[in-house]
């Protein structure tokens, strides 16, 4: 009986310290996120000069790397369809007035801008599933920024492109993961849509360029857990 303060000592230590266990093991962190991206997407550009007209489909593929609950690395393939005309354009004039006909008055495209990009996001507040004592949010706002590179098929052309955007984040369940993405793509090319230059005024940097734009419907699927506490990245 002398020893037991000590024995109830232990079995309290080992009480307060079992709840504490499992739940540093439940508490997943996930290095990678896939999945997929469909929404609308326009262009601004020689035959479009309003937001979101001649919207068409915009679909994709996202890898996103977290680094943190505040901030991540995302990566985007996506597609977005091109359709339009100088019917409504009352001041288009031809790169080459020689044409005969509809051809030196009108101007038809069709086509694509398949688009790779890079981007950095920094959320609003710290993203996760369980809230914790690390105050995780399961919806967060976040803007982002980055780099990419740009192929449209009306007119055979590459670009390099400067994309920014905000977007929002809904984790639904532990490792899925809802959003809403808005991201506008700068570019340094005015050849994308087939037309390059059409009232004769070149202008440098991003002035008179193709831009496109993307609102796109996110789903994700967390993937590559470490667990925090059993696989910390041990430096020697």
């Amino acid at each position: 009986m002398r020893n037991s303060p000590g024995i109830l000592t232990i079995l309290l230590l080992l009480f307060l310290c079992c709840p504490y266990d499992i739940k540093a093991q439940d508490d997943v962190v996930y290095r990678l996120e896939l999945g997929g991206a469909v929404g609308v997407g326009f262009s601004l550009n020689d035959v479009n000069a309003k937001f979101y007209g001649n919207s068409n489909l915009a679909a994709g593929l996202i890898a996103r790397f977290p680094l943190n609950p505040r901030m991540a690395i995302k990566t985007s393939f996506s597609f977005n369809n091109l359709k339009g005309s100088t019917d409504g354009v009352t001041d288009f004039y031809p790169a080459n007035p020689d044409l005969p006909g509809e051809e030196r008055l009108r101007y038809e495209m069709s086509g694509g801008i398949y688009d790779f990009c890079a981007l950095y996001e920094l959320h609003f507040l710290p993203y996760g599933w369980e809230k914790g004592y690390q105050g995780y949010s399961r919806i967060t706002p976040y803007i982002q920024a980055g780099l990419g590179l740009a192929y449209g098929t009306p007119g055979k052309a590459f670009t390099a492109t400067f994309p920014i955007g905000v977007g929002l984040k809904w984790k639904v369940k532990n490792r899925l993961n809802l959003g809403l993405d808005w991201r506008f793509h700068f570019t340094a090319n005015d050849k994308l849509d087939g037309l390059e230059a059409p009232h004769g005024i070149k202008s440098s940097e991003f002035r008179n360029k193709d831009h496109f734009c993307q609102t796109l419907v996110t789903l994700t699927y967390d993937l590559s857990p470490k667990c925090p506490t059993c696989n910390k990245d041990n430096k020697y």
